[in-house]
């Protein structure tokens, strides 16, 4: 695998689930192929239909670059299992595949890492970071989902549904993924904390889209978060 000329001591895999992205796609591809922290890109394509796909296709076998597809649409947390078995770097960071995320926001985020201070590392769109004011219902739903997972989990994260999260190998290592949906967040968040790891939470920039932008996560994704919190958080103990 080929690293960057700036690559830090740490190598840091970036896993981005992909499906139906070709809007913003190729522009996160450079603007996190452009981070010095970058060692490799882990791409998994869910079975997209919007030309997504063939831009992968015509992508494999490019340096620091390892691309994968699913053959049906199974959902973010499956396509996050998938790209964290095939990552291979010490730290592994999950990079969603549209523009509301800013990968100018890495150095914040794997400082506490870098630093040995933590194990995991959460963003937050509610620490103090520039966001795009949108819908008030979504915040509401997010802090409520939020409030409940720490509740379970005994921890006081502002933002457990961010797509920000980074992990040490060493820990990602002990995590199974069962949730083929959204409800991959509130699963990483209840496993990490069970695992006692060390977790720090760092204010990162959010400009969030509209449903006519993209967005993908709506109303049922919101009930279905109350069932995986409840589950990982009481009656799961794997």
């Amino acid at each position: 695998m080929q690293t960057s000329p700036q690559s830090p001591a740490m190598t840091v895999s970036v896993v981005i689930p992909v499906y139906n992205e070709m809007q913003t796609l190729p522009l996160v591809l450079d603007k996190v192929l452009a981070r010095p922290e970058t060692w490799e890109v882990v791409l998994v394509d869910d079975a997209s239909t919007d030309g997504s796909r063939a831009y992968l296709e015509g992508l494999v076998g490019t340096p620091r670059l390892r691309v994968l597809f699913h053959e049906k649409n199974r959902g973010k947390g499956a396509a996050l299992r998938t790209g964290f078995e095939a990552a291979s770097g010490e730290v592994v960071l999950i990079q969603d595949a549209d523009l509301e995320y800013d990968p100018e926001d890495y150095p914040v985020l794997l400082a506490p890492i870098f630093a040995g201070k933590a194990d995991v590392v959460f963003g937050s769109r509610f620490l103090g970071g520039p966001h795009r004011v949108l819908y008030f219902w979504h915040s509401v739903a997010n802090k409520i989902l939020t409030l409940l997972s720490n509740m379970f989990n005994d921890v006081n994260l502002s933002d457990m549904e961010v797509c920000y999260k980074v992990f040490r190998r060493e820990v990602l290592g002990k995590i199974r993924i069962e949730s083929d949906r959204f409800g991959v967040e509130p699963e990483l968040t209840a496993k990490v904390t069970r695992l006692r790891a060390r977790i720090y939470e760092v204010p990162v920039s959010y400009n969030g889209r509209t449903y006519e932008e993209g967005k993908k996560i709506g109303w049922r994704d919101g009930l279905a978060a109350f069932w995986w919190i409840a589950r990982f958080g009481i009656f799961h103990r794997g």
